[in-house]
């Protein structure tokens, strides 16, 4: 599983869905559609319309990953920072029930406003 209270985790990015899309097709229930994939390094986070899925990948060849399966329905709560004008990173912090908080850091530019409007509509 991401440790995702290691601060040394990379900044999270924008990627396309698709190119994640192969990797997570396979644990994705029927109807389950991807909405928006956000890449590190090597770690990923794909938000589908039920659950947030991180995607930790292990080892030298990067081929041992683990995948953690957040539902949104285990959301007590959630909130967002925006990036500032030293502090260039956006964050989403989200209590789940059983888990406790998980937070995830994204790069500037991201929109973490449209980020926290996709969770409310799942939440909410």
């Amino acid at each position: 599983m991401i440790d995702f209270n290691d601060a040394s985790l990379a900044k999270l990015g924008p990627c396309d869905p698709a190119e994640v899309g192969p990797d997570v097709g396979q644990l994705l229930i029927q109807g389950e559609g991807l909405l928006a994939a956000f890449k590190g390094i090597r770690d990923y986070v794909v938000f589908t319309d039920k659950r947030l899925i991180a995607v930790n990948v292990q080892g030298m060849t990067g081929k041992k990953r683990d995948y953690t399966s957040m539902p949104y329905s285990k959301i007590q709560s959630f909130s967002v920072e925006t990036a500032g004008t030293f502090d260039l990173d956006a964050e989403l912090d989200l209590w789940f029930s059983g888990l406790g908080k998980v937070r995830l850091e994204f790069k500037s530019g991201v929109d973490i406003r449209g980020l926290s409007r996709l969770i409310a509509t799942y939440v909410l």
